[in-house]
């Protein structure tokens, strides 16, 4: 192993394999243990798009939610499931179906197309007009701050999805899905991802189907693997300290080098990383 993958693998803290029992332990009480010393927030706030990261994590908030309720006799916290759908969503059956398997305590659901829109409008009227990829970008924001003005109305906390396969390649947007309170599957690749979610008996299209972040209108449904050139299998097998192709190791590590900065709190004079 390299001293760089070696270097990320502990950085992202990847278990070269795990019991899918244990990591549901270690999550769900992970997020007991921050309800339970934060005595302001009652609340989850979570976005379901359908795919396997947001299902998984739904999921293991929703158990963390039942044994604290349990545990203390009442009803106390609660699982907000929120839809932000931009117009109409193509997998919204997905989306229905990753809510009937997670099954929240509530389910709002937000169209952020008309704030996007107006969003876009507006920089244009002042001379900035988007790309498509920018736009895309646009959508992740707005819908992470509807989340956020969801949870300040529900003394909530924002949970993200991030894991360790998207961290490492930065594929998510800066201060968008990367701007969240808790990350309960940070520590878990692509695949760990989808055993969890088989030993938590989670219909198995849901995790089968071809991961995309689908924000771009030029090329929808791009897939994940499509954008970042290199499948989840090869990102997966280099996070648990596997041997990869020259080429494939140098994708990787050029992703991660190139996005240092979304894994890094705004830069400070006290900051030499990026020199």
């Amino acid at each position: 192993m390299q001293d760089l993958q070696k270097q990320i693998i502990e950085e992202l803290k990847v278990l070269p394999e795990i019991n899918p029992e244990e990591e549901v332990r270690k999550s769900v009480n992970f997020l007991k243990e921050y309800a339970s010393k934060h005595s302001f927030m009652k609340s989850f706030v979570i976005a379901v798009s359908g795919g396997q990261d947001s299902t998984l994590t739904g999921k293991l908030i929703q158990i963390a939610v039942n044994e604290l309720n349990e545990e203390l006799g009442e009803e106390k916290y609660s699982t907000i499931a929120v839809r932000l759908p931009y117009g109409v969503q193509a997998d919204e059956a997905d989306c229905q179906d990753a809510l009937a398997f997670i099954q929240p305590t509530e389910v709002i659901e937000v169209n952020i197309k008309k704030a996007v829109d107006a969003s876009v409008a507006a920089l244009e009227e002042a001379g900035i007009r988007l790309s498509d990829f920018a736009k895309g970008n646009e959508k992740a924001r707005e819908r992470m701050k509807v989340q956020y003005s969801i949870a300040a109305m529900k003394n909530g906390v924002v949970v993200g999805t991030d894991h360790a396969a998207e961290a490492i390649s930065g594929f998510y947007t800066k201060y968008g899905d990367g701007g969240v309170d808790l990350t309960p599957i940070f520590r878990l690749n692509k695949r760990q991802g989808k055993q969890i979610l088989v030993h938590l008996g989670c219909p198995d299209h849901l995790y089968l189907k071809t991961p995309t972040a689908d924000l771009e209108e030029d090329r929808p449904a791009l897939p994940d693997e499509t954008a970042l050139g290199v499948t989840y299998e090869a990102v997966d097998d280099y996070l648990e300290g596997k041997e990869v192709t020259e080429e494939v190791r140098a994708i990787i590590e050029g992703h991660y080098l190139k996005t240092q900065h979304k894994r890094h709190l705004p830069i400070t004079i006290f900051d030499d990383f990026w020199k």
